[in-house]
Order: C-alpha cells, then sequence, then structure tokens
C-alpha cells in the first residue's frame, strides 16, 4: 500500500503525518472484511500483525482456563490493537472477533516497527496509548476489588458515555454492549448487570433500551459510583 493510500484512510495514530515522514518505510498493509462474529485472531495464537478497525465493531476477549469470557475492550473505528505481540513477538494475550461485519487494516510487523522507530509523532503516541492503558487497567483492578456492582456499571457507563462524548442529560449511547458484554467487562454475572442497571434506570440516571442507552441525568449516575 502507498504512503498517500495509507494517509487516505484518515487515521487518527497517523494525524499530522506526511507522505514525506513515510518515505523509505515499506508498508505492507492489507484490506480485510469481516463477517460478524468471525474471529480475528485467537488468545495465544502466535501472529505479530497491528490492525486498523475501519468500519464495523470489534470486541477483544480473554478466555479463563474455566471458559470464562471476560471483554476488555470495544475498539472504535480507526483504533488500532493487537501493537503488543508487534512490539515483543510474543503470542497474543487476547482473542478478537467481529461484532459486526467489518472491515480492517492488516500491517505486518516489519511496517508496525519501522513507523514506531522512525516516526516520532508516532511513537509517542503509541507510548502514550500503553502507559493510558496500564493506568485504565490500575484502575479497572481497583474498582473490581473495592466497588459493589451496582457501582461497577455505574462507572462502566461513566467511562462509555464519555467516550463516546455522550455525558450530558439527554445524550443517547447507540449500539450499547449487551448486558452480557457488560458483565464480562466488569466481573460479574449478566443477572446482576440486569438487575444493577434497572436499579439506575429507577434512580432516574438512564433510560435503557435495546441496543441504546440514554443519559438522564449525569449527576445521579455519578452519585451511584460513589
Amino acid at each position: 500500500m502507498s504512503a498517500e493510500s495509507l494517509l487516505a484512510y484518515d487515521l487518527p495514530l497517523f494525524a499530522g503525518v506526511s507522505v514525506d515522514d513515510l518515505a523509505g518505510i515499506p508498508l505492507d498493509i492489507t484490506e480485510t472484511r469481516l463477517n460478524a462474529w468471525q474471529t480475528l485472531f485467537d488468545q495465544h495464537e502466535t501472529s505479530h500483525e497491528i490492525y486498523f478497525l475501519i468500519s464495523g465493531a470489534l470486541l477483544a476477549v480473554f478466555w479463563t482456563e474455566d471458559g470464562r469470557e471476560i471483554v476488555f475492550s470495544r475498539f472504535p473505528e480507526g483504533a488500532y490493537f493487537g501493537e503488543l505481540a508487534a512490539l515483543d513477538g510474543t503470542a497474543r494475550s487476547l482473542a478478537v472477533f467481529a461484532k459486526t461485519d467489518a472491515t480492517i487494516l492488516s500491517m505486518r510487523q516489519e511496517s508496525f516497527l519501522r513507523l514506531f522507530n522512525d516516526v516520532p509523532v508516532i511513537r509517542d503516541r503509541v507510548v502514550r496509548q500503553l502507559v493510558g492503558r496500564i493506568r485504565s487497567l490500575t484502575e479497572r483492578n481497583m474498582e473490581m476489588t473495592t466497588l459493589s456492582v451496582e457501582q461497577r456499571v455505574g462507572a462502566y457507563l461513566l467511562r462509555l458515555a464519555a467516550e463516546h462524548g455522550k455525558l450530558a442529560s439527554g445524550a443517547v449511547i447507540e449500539n450499547a454492549p449487551t448486558h452480557a458484554e457488560i458483565a464480562g467487562s466488569i466481573g460479574a454475572n449478566r443477572e446482576m448487570v440486569s438487575r444493577s442497571i434497572s436499579k439506575l434506570a429507577r434512580r432516574g440516571a438512564i433510560r435503557p433500551a435495546r441496543q441504546r442507552i440514554e443519559i438522564v441525568d449525569p449527576e445521579i449516575l455519578s452519585e451511584c459510583v460513589i
């Protein structure tokens, strides 16, 4: 793929990067389409490409030894992922599959490492995202050990609303996670999450519907976490 073609996707990782910045770097990149529920890569797989989500919805999950699914991430369009395996050459720590039909770009490890080493702005963004991920995991670990399920659901919805720019009265989060996805993300079961969401609705914090959540009152939602 040419530098011009890559930059035409307008991916956040390449914001402000010019064709000249990419000169001399081999860009071994292909576009792939996934069907809903198709697996992109499995946990412990030894592939080392990184990926960019162009359209659709993907989930990253961790499978425990007893078969329980823990949801780690829902990737926004434009996001990149898989960089840990590309950076250290080890096996995948999570599995990623398509929740809907999706289009992705696949970049070979060699291309990504050249970008990381030769383009400072890309290296800085990758490092900052990794630091942010560590901070997020620390916060989630604290929530898992100190908050009730209802509080964890409230914290999850606050983060979700903030990430979508919907942390305001009357704002609606479309294509919202299922109760099972939320449960997998916060270390609970679906029934406990459903009860917690019903309680939050009765308190006037949210108005849930199928695949959508309206933020009725952000202050009440915040109070539910305290």
